[in-house]
């Protein structure tokens, strides 16, 4: 085989084992309807009852410490129970909507009005928050611990606070107030914007006539371990940037590995951060505390065991310790997200707080570089024309055009090789029986005629980083999720939901239950077409006369045909309108160098009866 031959061959080859370990690997491999709910799915998977009401922390020692579990609650009741069976402040935004417990005066209740768990406009809204006595507690919390020295009662979670206002809204934040009896007196404004980001400023006034050191502290707790969308492509678990520490990202299943913590269980501390943040994200939504940007603090993520051994997952913050004297005040601000990462909403907020990489809540990947401009131009064009199936098209046009000098001189040196492949064929007939000189002799014939012949393999080459940033981009962003293009593309974030192998659901049969097959078997519309571009892309050129590379680009549109049938809809949308463009770039190159171009006879070819090999 020929040293182009080979190196054509090679190309195709690596394309093949790149998108099959893509799929492997990265890409779900779940039907559509059990796909979309687990996109949605928002709460743990865990079935045990209630979850701990950590917010009473022991004495720590000062600086070192951090708020660990208090109790757990004796009966679970539904979240409907839960977020009706005491007082409570009705928390009303634009964005979202919920409640804050007057009892421990924790945020627990939080659904997102923009979000619904299907494309379904009538579907509930996204849960994200929920209080410890429901089936699946997540919840954040604030309060004070003593230092050394002077002790003294502190709110809890079973503190009753009193409220100044039954409603919070954007115009109006809630002071709730508690006094321990013993003349310190408690005070928590809650404040939240138009989004999803709350600020909470918790003071204390000593009345009484002792001095004593308060450290404040935050937490968000999980309990159960909630559905991951995926291992390798999307970080989901603990998520923070604590100071020079950097992005620190754990998986759940990783903080089980970390150090024992003299609280129990097990984690990992970040004492002396400076600037940042840390939560909990999953692949659309996230919690995340903010501590104030100038400010030393401890952060945390933890892990420990809960009623039934279920897991409860905990990312927390400790400041450091204030002097509270007789007839002082003292004070600490923390902001705390609870919402949809929206790139906009993230990036704004990093600016106007100053927060440290808070862009980072959102997870770019390595190739970030290339991933954020990728969803810039989208985003740029959705605006403008209000689908992004449509900004999909023009930025794939942008695209090409980026690349058409490249992509010319690759199409012209294949047209060239198209124009000489009479004089390689007889050079193989002339030294059939010699490599070495066949060889030599093609080589010749390239440098004579200026054809590169690797050229024909820089468009698929150049076209993969495009490819997986905007994989990237439609997986993680949640501007894509549940984005619609025309017709029956509801969510171009997920695959074609009109299977052909059910005729369009006719069909009351699921392919994508069939053992390892399954994935690549719902084939919609969309990678039928994109199987059609492709296949016609290749036939534009002659028929090679190497029966392993005719067998390879016979099978090739086949074959991606059905591995792209699982990826979603927005990825296959943009293959095949690159393919199309490249059919049309390619015509004009070809017509332009005098080259014939062979579609419409090797289509014909394929129709006529092969004359029978004479014996």
């Amino acid at each position: 085989m020929s040293g182009d031959h080979k190196n054509l061959i090679l190309a195709i080859t690596l394309s093949f084992l790149i998108l099959l370990g893509w799929q492997y690997f990265f890409a779900e491999k779940l039907s559509p309807p059990v796909q979309q709910a687990a996109q949605t799915q928002t709460q743990p998977s865990a079935s045990s009852p209630a979850s701990d009401t950590s917010g009473a922390p022991s004495v720590p020692a000062p600086q070192s410490a951090a708020p660990a579990a208090a109790s757990v609650p004796s009966v679970t009741v539904s979240r409907e129970q839960a977020v009706t069976s005491g007082a409570r402040v009705i928390i009303d935004t634009p964005k979202i909507k919920g409640s804050l417990a007057l009892t421990g005066g924790r945020i627990d209740d939080v659904s997102l009005r923009a979000y619904r768990e299907t494309v379904n406009p009538h579907s509930p809204n996204i849960v994200l928050l929920s209080p410890a006595s429901s089936p699946h507690p997540y919840y954040a919390d604030f309060g004070w611990v003593t230092g050394e020295g002077k002790t003294a009662p502190v709110p809890g979670p079973a503190t009753e606070w009193t409220a100044d206002r039954d409603r919070l809204t954007p115009d109006a934040p809630v002071t709730l107030t508690w006094d321990n009896g013993e003349g310190l007196v408690f005070r928590r404004v809650i404040a939240v914007d138009d989004d999803a980001m709350f600020t909470v400023t918790d003071s204390v006034e000593n009345a009484g006539a002792e001095a004593l050191t308060l450290h404040p502290w935050s937490l968000v707790s999980r309990r159960g371990t909630p559905h991951t969308e995926n291992f390798y492509l999307l970080h989901e678990g603990m998520i923070g940037v604590l100071g020079d520490a950097g992005l620190k990202e754990i998986k759940y299943a990783d903080l089980a590995k970390q150090e024992p913590l003299a609280t129990g269980g097990t984690g990992i501390a970040f004492p002396d951060a400076t600037g940042g943040f840390l939560g909990i994200t999953d692949k659309y939504w996230a919690t995340a505390l903010i501590p104030g940007q100038k400010s030393p603090y401890t952060g945390r993520f933890s892990l420990r065991s809960g009623a039934g051994g279920q897991p409860i997952y905990q990312a927390d913050l400790l400041g450091p310790g204030q002097a509270l004297a007789p007839g002082a005040r003292i004070e600490n601000s923390v902001h705390f997200f609870a919402g949809a990462k929206e790139v906009g909403a993230i990036s704004q907020y990093e600016t106007a707080l100053g927060i440290k990489n808070f862009d980072l809540l959102i997870d770019w990947g390595w190739f970030y570089f290339i991933t954020k401009p990728m969803f810039w131009m989208l985003d740029f064009f959705y605006r403008l024309t209000s689908n992004f199936g449509v900004a999909i098209l023009i930025v794939t046009v942008l695209v090409k055009l980026a690349f058409l000098p490249l992509a010319n001189r690759s199409y012209a040196s294949m047209a060239k090789m198209k124009a000489v492949q009479p004089e390689m064929v007889a050079i193989r007939d002339r030294y059939k029986d010699d490599r070495a000189k066949q060889q030599q002799a093609l080589m010749e014939l390239y440098k004579k005629e200026k054809i590169n012949p690797i050229a024909g393999c820089w468009p698929m080459l150049v076209q993969i980083p495009v490819f997986f940033a905007l994989y990237k981009v439609l997986f993680i962003t949640i501007e894509m999720r549940h984005a619609p293009f025309f017709g029956w593309i509801k969510d171009l974030s997920a695959p074609d939901p009109l299977p052909i192998l059910t005729l369009f659901g006719l069909i009351p049969w699921d392919p994508s239950q069939v053992p390892v097959l399954g994935p690549f078997l719902i084939i919609g519309i969309w990678p039928v077409i994109m199987g059609v571009t492709m296949f016609v892309q290749m036939k534009m050129n002659p028929t090679p006369p190497d029966p392993i590379q005719q067998t390879m680009f016979t099978w090739m549109p086949i074959l991606f045909t059905f591995m792209l049938a699982s990826f979603p809809a927005g990825l296959v949308i943009y293959w095949s309108w690159n393919n199309t463009l490249s059919v049309i770039q390619q015509g004009y190159i070809m017509n332009k160098n005098g080259v014939k171009i062979e579609l419409w006879d090797n289509l014909r070819s394929m129709f006529r009866k092969k004359e029978p090999k004479q014996g």
